[in-house]
């Protein structure tokens, strides 16, 4: 005899839990999900804290942080990185192509300043980031 469920229906063959989902099933889904973690990748991945595409042209270090500039095809990119984040403070980061005029991030942040991006096609760049009252440049680039 088939066990029954209230009201005298019968209940289904598998094993059920109250909410009415096959605990096979449920089992199933947390054993697939946790199978994602690890593809979805960590914090702090080197491509998710820069924030910009293209391959690494130029890093310049200093005391609080670091100015990295990066170059695609067509375009550059750059951003002013705290060596400790944590605390707001002041970052900025600028760039420009020759010829053509500034684009530049400032305010208070506690990991990054930037990505700021301009069209430097067959151009020099140059950048420059600060953290507080340090910073760095890099003078004409990618000439």
């Amino acid at each position: 005899m088939r066990p029954t469920g209230p009201a005298g229906a019968a209940a289904p063959a598998g094993r059920t839990r109250p909410g009415g989902r096959p605990l096979l099933a449920r089992l199933l889904v947390l054993f697939l999900l946790a199978g994602l973690v690890p593809l979805l990748g960590a914090p702090g991945v080197a491509r998710a804290a820069s924030g910009c595409s293209g391959r690494p042209a130029k890093t310049v270090g200093f005391s609080t942080g670091e100015l990295r500039v990066y170059k695609s095809r067509a375009h550059v990119c750059a951003v002013t990185v705290a060596k400790k984040p944590g605390k707001r403070r002041t970052m900025s980061v600028t760039l420009q192509a020759r010829g053509g005029r500034a684009v530049s991030d400032k305010g208070k942040y506690t990991k990054m300043a930037g990505p700021v991006t301009v069209n430097a096609l067959n151009r020099c760049v140059r950048a420059t980031g600060a953290i507080g009252k340090k910073s760095a440049s890099t003078g004409w680039i990618l000439c």
